[in-house]
């Protein structure tokens, strides 16, 4: 309504009706749309730097401190999956509590000046078990996941309008003053959509349709979904999204999952993503019209409890992330990341305005330059050779680019920011024991045998999960097999040979209550077949297969249907018959450990309820065994965890909480090889922990501990050695900066040349409770190397150590100013120069576990 459609109406009229525009205006204001060039807040088109923070990974005390750092980190967006299985156990009984209360994370970040991406899916894959699906779904009749089934649409649309009216009650939609800009359905089904044929473009139109009758005035997302209609806006996940192209002029550029690392898979080295490389990569999005990008994860955390996916993925889902599982700063990826955000926000006004021009400024060498009516104007200097660095004209500079990096000009001229060239503080973390050690108790788990009372038998070999519901890792498979006295095998002193098949995860076996063997599988392989000779007596023989799995698997087509625990077949080969099959014959079933259900040893309460054993008693490297003990919280604010190297695989509880899967008896296998930046990433470059347990340390959240009387208890599988493990905080080791001299700086968000207005600083802080005790390494000329080993270059000012043990030795932070003032000259005029540093960070601890 205009001003001209007031005349004629009645004064009061007037008024009511100019305070219905008032509030239209408002209403208008307060929302999100978008047009081609950006995500629009307010009637303001926005650069906006996303991060996955997912809630149940971390505690609700850890909660503000990670959104407070990622604020500080240049993160305008947290975003995060809703899980399903999580919040409905079973069909319409809710759960919204503890780490699983998805509005007070939500109030939290709102509370902190943040907006939020709620990616609804219900399907988040995540690396989460049975990809967030709970498991009573599987058993609806006649459901088929992910595709145009009646049942499977039923309950999807009932859990994501559940999760829409919940926001709109608590006015968490922009619209109605909350945090939440945009919402996702589905979840990477494009991939999924071709092999499911007219029902997964029917399923995909579907979704999109159910999605945008819920009416949350914010726009829809659908991730890796190349026919995403309209309104909802297809977005990219990878590596790299410089090249992604939304499926209309009209939508923004989105990159939904910037990979940060990977995760990491039992028996399988560690991933990590050079920080170069992943803020070349964004950079890269944005120089080609990119407008909102999320660092997946920026928070990883844990996978608490049996949350992990299937299959075989750690407990630990730290992603690389610039904020590590403990909640610490990951450095330098957190702080690089932070002056990138800073640089691309000096270049919003043009980057939001403007289309770039591309200019080629030699081989491999590009410009892209946002210039609008307006005067703003940014540029993006772009070096894609992985081996040679170039000096590059433009305008009226000559700009330095190393290899596989581009350089960041928000007015056109001063280059403030190169994704090659790491100016942030370098941290070494240690993992340091606490004083003190646990003493021991056990309890022997004895091995699940038929008997006459079984309440569950079949003459059949029956699926895993049809028996377990995923309330157990475990299900016991046990059968009599009787051996007569005239067995040839018998009179030979030999073994026949005993051969099972399963579809994962690991198997052990038992003859008589004696361990036979033990199989296993991979991520890449979960099916495995045991085959080896068993140790059988005449009459009446105990065979009991405990069958365990690792997760549920989290992706795929119809993965609902995938099967675990022994299909069979089994067979005992060797015998005067030949082969005998026992896939027939009569098996008894037990879901669980009796440790874990009848006794619920993990609990405070039954913990008490057994006897165990203790000092001379106590068993050691025994499969099958529980073990517990207790301690005091050691004083102070580090993260802290359990490493847990001498163990072989099973499960870990304090306090009655569940801290997740440990299998550190699986020895790492990759290419850990040198790592260098340059060049595109992919999970098999950069691999650390070849020859280790892909994860030996625990994370165990100072929340869930008292002062004292805290009750620790591990079931080893295996056979491990208690005795080893050990209660460690997690602290800075060394700490390190490389600040060149002849780079522009940021402060504050605002452009500096060095030299004239602001010189840079290379600053350093340790832990609190810690303080600089040594400089380890000072140079300012041209250094060679990286943090823990530096070396001096041909060029060195003798007194490059002088102001460092100056202005740090006995604190816990100080900067250097990088001037050649400051190290008594200049040792080389006319070359480019920076100041390497590493200082050593100490406390009262002696004993220490390097990481």
């Amino acid at each position: 309504m205009s001003p001209r459609d007031l005349m004629g109406t009645s004064p009061r009229g007037k008024i009511v009706v100019l305070l219905f525009f008032c509030y239209w205006v408002f209403a208008v204001t307060a929302s999100v749309t978008y047009d081609r060039k950006a995500v629009i807040i307010d009637g303001k088109r926005r650069i906006l730097i996303s991060g996955s923070i997912h809630y149940p990974r971390s505690t609700p005390e850890m909660w503000p401190d990670l959104i407070q750092k990622a604020k500080e980190g240049g993160v305008d967006v947290i975003e995060t999956y809703v899980f399903w299985n999580g919040h409905e156990p079973s069909p319409g009984k809710y759960y919204f509590e503890d780490r699983f209360d998805l509005v007070k994370f939500i109030k939290l970040v709102q509370q902190a000046g943040l907006y939020v991406h709620l990616r609804i899916g219900p399907y988040v894959c995540a690396e989460w078990n049975f990809g967030g699906f709970p498991v009573w779904l599987k058993f609806v009749p006649g459901i088929t996941f992910r595709t145009d089934n009646e049942p499977f649409k039923a309950a999807m649309q009932s859990f994501t309008e559940k999760i829409v009216s919940m926001m709109k009650e608590e006015k968490l939609f922009q619209a109605h003053g909350g945090p939440i800009i945009m919402s996702q359905i589905e979840n990477e089904f494009g991939p999924i959509e071709g092999r499911l044929g007219v029902a997964g473009k029917a399923y995909t139109q579907w979704a999109a349709k159910m999605a945008i009758g819920l009416h949350t005035e914010v726009p829809w997302v659908m991730c890796k979904q190349p026919d995403a209609p309209d309104p909802v806006i297809d977005t990219c996940n990878g590596y790299y999204c410089d090249s992604f192209r939304p499926n209309t002029k009209y939508k923004p550029k989105i990159w939904t999952e910037n990979w940060t690392g990977w995760y990491t898979e039992f028996g399988c080295a560690v991933p990590r993503r050079p920080t170069e490389d992943l803020a070349f990569s964004v950079a890269r999005f944005i120089q080609s019209g990119g407008s909102f990008v999320n660092y997946y994860m920026y928070h990883g955390g844990t996978n608490f409890g049996r949350t992990s996916s299937g299959l075989f993925i750690t407990t630990s889902y730290d992603y690389d992330a610039p904020i590590d599982e403990y909640g610490l700063l990951n450095e330098p990826k957190w702080g690089h990341l932070r002056d990138l955000h800073k640089a691309i926000k000096l270049c919003e006004p043009a980057l939001v305005s403007a289309d770039p021009t591309v200019t080629q400024l030699g081989m491999n060498l590009e410009a892209y330059v946002f210039k609008t009516d307006f005067g703003d104007c940014a540029a993006f200097l772009a070096n894609y050779d992985t081996k040679s660095a170039a000096k590059a004209t433009f305008g009226n500079g000559q700009y330095d680019l190393p290899p596989w990096s581009i350089s960041i000009l928000p007015d056109c001229k001063t280059a403030v920011f190169n994704t090659a060239r790491v100016g942030s503080q370098i941290s070494q973390m240690e993992m340091t024991p606490v004083d003190g050690k646990f003493t021991w108790q056990s309890y022997n788990e004895e091995p699940s045998s038929s008997s006459e009372d079984d309440t569950l038998t079949e003459y059949a070999l029956w699926e895993q999960l049809n028996v377990t519901r995923d309330s157990s890792d475990y299900l016991w498979y046990m059968t009599d097999v009787n051996i007569d006295s005239d067995e040839a095998f018998i009179k030979r002193g030999e073994s026949p040979i005993l051969t099972a098949m399963s579809a994962g995860h690991a198997l052990h076996v038992f003859i008589n209550g004696q361990l036979s063997g033990t199989v296993f599988g991979s991520l890449k392989n979960p099916k495995l077949t045991f085959s080896d000779s068993v140790k059988l007596t005449v009459g009446n023989n105990k065979l009991s297969l405990l069958s365990v799995t690792v997760g549920l698997p989290n992706v795929g087509s119809h993965f609902e249907t995938w099967n675990a625990g022994v299909l069979g077949p089994v067979t005992l080969q060797g015998l005067n018959e030949g082969t005998r099959d026992l896939s027939q014959q009569k098996w008894s079933y037990k879901v669980g450990l009796k440790g874990e259900n009848a006794l619920s040893l993990h609990t405070l309460s039954g913990s008490n309820s057994v006897e165990w054993a203790k000092g001379s008693l106590l068993a050691k490297k025994q499969p099958l065994t529980w073990y517990k003990t207790s301690f005091s919280t050691p004083t102070g604010d580090d993260p802290l965890a359990f490493d847990m190297s001498s163990m072989g695989k099973g499960q870990v509880w304090v306090n009655g909480q569940s801290i997740g899967r440990h299998w550190p008896g699986y020895i790492a296998s990759g290419r850990c090889n040198d790592c260098n930046y340059a060049g595109n990433y992919t999970e098999y470059k950069c691999q650390t922990n070849c020859g280790e347990p892909s994860q030996r340390w625990y994370h165990v959240p100072r929340s869930w501990l008292n002062s004292s009387g805290n009750v620790l208890v591990v079931f080893e599988e295996w056979g491990g050695d208690p005795i080893g493990i050990s209660l460690v905080k997690r602290t800075k080791r060394f700490v390190c900066a490389d600040i060149s001299d002849g780079q522009a700086a940021l402060k504050n968000g605002h452009m500096f040349k060095s030299g004239k207005i602001y010189r840079p600083k290379a600053h350093l802080q340790c832990s609190p409770g810690q303080k600089i005790s040594e400089i380890k390494f000072a140079s300012y000329g041209q250094p060679q190397g990286t943090c823990g080993n530096f070396l001096e270059g041909s060029c060195h000012a003798n007194r490059s150590y002088d102001a460092a043990k100056r202005n740090c030795i006995g604190k816990q932070s100080c900067f250097v100013t990088v001037a050649p003032e400051v190290f008594g000259g200049d040792p080389c005029p006319g070359n480019s120069k920076k100041f390497s540093i590493e200082a050593l960070c100490s406390s009262s601890s002696k004993k220490q576990f390097y990481q």
